[in-house]
């Protein structure tokens, strides 16, 4: 089983985070799916869930990438790093076309081979002080 639940996370990460292929969502995210992650704007289910990560693509050129997975009985858990171009206006920041990272994790819960609930921390400050800095061009003095 861990191994079938590693593989259907990463597979997920992969392509539906990465390259968008919104028309395989259902090989992964249960018809009673929970986000509890998502801002309170946006439905707890898996609409919410493409609607985030249509967002997010809008501000951002994205990849995800997993540094460490941990998988036991029906729970995945993943150490992620994201890669990030910043295309789009985020958080009033406007576009500064700089590349940047953040790291984060996830925390996903599996029934009958499909995502049935999932739990994100990331660090959104890093990656509006890391805005902030391309936009004022702050160097630092050697």
């Amino acid at each position: 089983m861990n191994s079938k639940n590693k593989s259907i996370v990463t597979n997920f990460i992969e392509e539906i985070w990465n390259q968008n292929e919104f028309e395989k969502i259902d090989n992964y995210i249960s018809a009673d799916f929970i986000d509890h992650s998502l801002p309170p704007t946006l439905p707890a289910d898996k609409d919410g869930m493409k609607l985030w990560i249509i967002g997010t693509g809008k501000s951002f050129e994205h990849k995800t990438i997993i540094d460490d997975i941990v998988c036991e009985e029906d729970k995945v858990m993943l150490k992620i790093r994201m890669q990030l171009k910043h295309i789009g206006v985020w958080r009033d920041i406007e576009p500064t076309h700089f590349e940047i990272s953040t790291v984060g994790y996830r925390y996903y819960k599996l029934a009958d081979g499909k995502i049935v609930e999932h739990w994100s921390l990331l660090d959104g400050n890093s990656i509006e002080n890391q805005l902030k800095k391309a936009k004022h061009g702050c160097k630092i003095q050697e």
